[in-house]
């Protein structure tokens, strides 16, 4: 038999390989094709320059022809901040740190962008007069990129609910879990009179239609909360207090772990940062102790990407506030969504295989 694979080339592209399965056309003996799953070197196409530092790119990646597969928005939003202030120079201090970050990933065969296109979109312009007018132009602008898989980066976690207006332009809202991370509930109905409130982001997602919410590292909520995460079955919370229990609580994070990798449909994650412990981030906007070690987010990161029913369509990273001393916060929130565009695009590899 006879093994057809046309593949056409462009001095712009170079070519890497990696072990993968493949499927060809196989035309028999008898003259007839059809299709085979064989094992081959797949040639994964690169882009020529981006070894090549661009200044202001997630990674510092350069950026090629094409449509990308990856998307970085970055949403300097910061209206309701209620403690410590400066979310809205969060993301451009984070696209600064990850220029620092390493391309190397073991889940991927070759280094970020391992074949595939990052791209690094404008920043939300800010544009508004009111709250509203301004969380409208968030939604708005997410839409413009729903074509690529987004990593938005924040701002205050008040812009959760915009975020979600954009998707549901897309899907139904009541086939979503939303993973959230988070020392906070998020769940007030309002704060200070104000129901767009940070504080009221999840809240107001399941206004949205939003079916369900999965939240770990919870560690500080009010009493409202409490009651309404007893009593909303579309609500479930893994406490820091028992995930990181010295008795049980591994058999708590199992069971974290186990849930995620049982999610069915579209999935999307929104990673406030104080869900970690302040070491790691310690100018994020309301800082709690007792939170989730860096690795523990990791972990979630991975089981969600390979989930084997899930649809992962997309994260925010927000409460992000620049360490003007050590730089800690925004490198750690620059790995973190560095491992999210692997996490994915592993995943992406192992579809298309």
């Amino acid at each position: 038999m006879t093994l057809l694979w046309r593949i056409q080339t462009s001095p712009d592209v170079t070519w890497e390989q990696a072990d993968l399965f493949q499927r060809l056309a196989v035309i028999t003996s008898e003259g007839r094709t059809s299709g085979r799953f064989v094992t081959i070197k797949r040639l994964i196409p690169r882009v020529g320059n981006v070894t090549e530092h661009a200044e202001g790119n997630f990674l510092g990646l350069a950026e090629g022809d094409g449509a990308a597969d990856v998307v970085i928005l970055s949403v300097p939003y910061e209206l309701t901040t209620s403690y410590g202030q400066g979310t809205c120079d969060g993301p451009k201090a984070t696209l600064q740190a990850s220029s620092q970050v390493e391309l190397y990933d073991p889940l991927l065969p070759e280094d970020l962008p391992c074949g595939f296109l990052l791209h690094t979109a404008q920043p939300w312009d800010g544009k508004g007069g009111s709250l509203e007018e301004q969380l409208s132009g968030i939604t708005d602008y997410v839409s413009q990129h729903d074509s690529a898989f987004p990593v938005i980066l924040g701002g205050e976690h008040g812009m959760l609910p915009a975020i979600m207006r954009s998707i549901s332009k897309r899907i139904d809202l009541n086939d979503l879990t939303l993973i959230q991370i988070d020392a906070h509930a998020d769940l007030r109905d309002q704060l200070e009179g104000d129901p767009d409130s940070h504080a009221c982001a999840a809240r107001r997602s399941l206004d949205l239609g939003v079916g369900k919410i999965l939240q770990i590292g919870i560690r500080a909520f009010a009493r409202e909360e409490a009651e309404f995460i007893a009593e909303d079955v579309r609500v479930e919370s893994w406490l820091a207090r028992d995930v990181l229990n010295p008795c049980g609580g591994e058999a708590t994070w199992l069971n974290w772990l186990n849930t995620l990798s049982e999610i069915e449909g579209p999935v999307w994650l929104t990673l406030d940062i104080d869900s970690l412990d302040p070491s790691y981030v310690p100018t994020t906007g309301t800082p709690v102790p007792g939170g989730l070690a860096f690795w523990q987010v990791i972990e979630t990161i991975e089981t969600i990407s390979s989930a084997p029913s899930a649809k992962w369509i997309g994260a925010d990273i927000n409460e992000i506030v620049p360490d003007p001393n050590q730089h800690v916060t925004e490198f750690t929130a620059a790995m973190l969504a560095t491992k999210i565009v692997a996490a994915h695009l592993a995943r992406k590899l192992e579809d298309e295989s």
